[in-house]
């Protein structure tokens, strides 16, 4: 099968296309024919090992998983031993941050783990980019405890996470503020934003909202920088480490403290988070942003805009 491989760390240029050998379904194991997949701030970070904790998870020295790709979606063509609930023919999508695997023609996943059965109108496409945004956010909302009503900054919303988590938000009922540049406020405002500040022809940190929670959805704020915008008991998290990792330590200091709080989740996803993804998407309550395509044999093309941090929602790959 055709692959994106990359076989050590660095830049966008480690990776290249290459034949491997095809995975097999064992016991309990799916193995899904992959039409689409995303390029997102996961692989990216996975590839560079900019953040060398990564390596804990990925290999000190040379990567373990030589395939990355965390979404995904396509067709199950064969099943393990004891699967239970999908048969060869079922179109699913899904979300694989341990074994990765989607830049590639096929990809296995236990039947238990993120994996679910697309909803039927959506495309490969969509369905492809339901999940790494949308899980940031939804874990960093649930943190936070936001409820109907609640004032919500979103600092960073035209990217994944942040068009997710204007949309999730809004779903809850909170009172959304949405931080974007020029381009992208009437995305942001069909998304369902009380208010769009324009952070090219406005100083968001000079508006008279004071808020429950605000949220950098892609980690270039500060607790410093915010804090003035927050209520008394308010919250702050950014995606990011913050400079000299202060977002980390600062999660365990401001809490001892009973007043404005940094918090720092550890994302998690499971197949109960999909389902009630998928269900928004059913209803019309959620839907990713796509920015743009790539097919596979561009996938350095793909990372490298990716990593221009200007990308608008999400960066899809065809895989077939």
């Amino acid at each position: 099968m055709k692959a994106a491989v990359y076989k050590r760390y660095g830049g966008a240029e480690v990776v290249s296309i290459a034949e491997t050998a095809a995975p097999s379904a064992k016991d309990g194991e799916l193995l899904i024919q992959v039409h689409a997949s995303t390029v997102n701030r996961t692989d990216a970070g996975f590839r560079s090992a900019q953040y060398f904790v990564s390596r804990f998870f990925s290999g000190l020295v040379y990567p373990r998983n030589q395939v990355l790709g965390c979404e995904f979606s396509g067709v199950v063509v064969n099943i393990g031993a004891g699967v239970k609930s999908f048969k060869p023919g079922d179109r699913v999508f899904g979300y694989d941050d341990q074994r990765f695997g989607s830049h590639a023609e096929y990809k296995v996943i236990q039947e238990n783990k993120a994996v679910v059965l697309m909803p039927e109108k959506l495309n490969f496409q969509t369905a492809a980019a339901m999940t790494e945004g949308s899980h940031y956010a939804l874990g960093n909302i649930r943190a936070a405890k936001v409820k109907a009503n609640d004032r919500v900054l979103v600092y960073g919303a035209s990217g994944a996470i942040g068009s997710a988590a204007v949309q999730l938000l809004k779903q809850i009922g909170a009172y959304v503020v949405a931080v974007s540049n020029s381009k992208n406020v009437p995305l942001i405002k069909s998304l369902g934003a009380d208010l769009v500040v324009d952070f090219e022809t406005e100083d968001f940190t000079a508006i008279t909202h004071r808020f429950d929670f605000v949220f950098d959805a892609v980690g270039k704020s500060s607790f410093r920088q915010c804090r003035h915008l927050m209520k008394p008991k308010g919250i702050y998290i950014s995606t990011e480490l913050g400079k000299n990792a202060e977002n980390i330590w600062l999660a365990f200091i401001t809490p001892m403290l009973r007043g404005k709080r940094v918090l720092f989740p550890i994302p998690s996803i499971n197949k109960q988070d999909l389902l009630f993804l998928k269900s928004l998407a059913e209803n019309g309550l959620f839907t990713p942003v796509i920015d743009r395509s790539y097919p596979l044999k561009d996938i350095i093309d793909a990372y490298r805009y990716v990593e221009t941090g200007q990308k608008t929602g999400n960066v899809i790959l065809n895989i077939i």
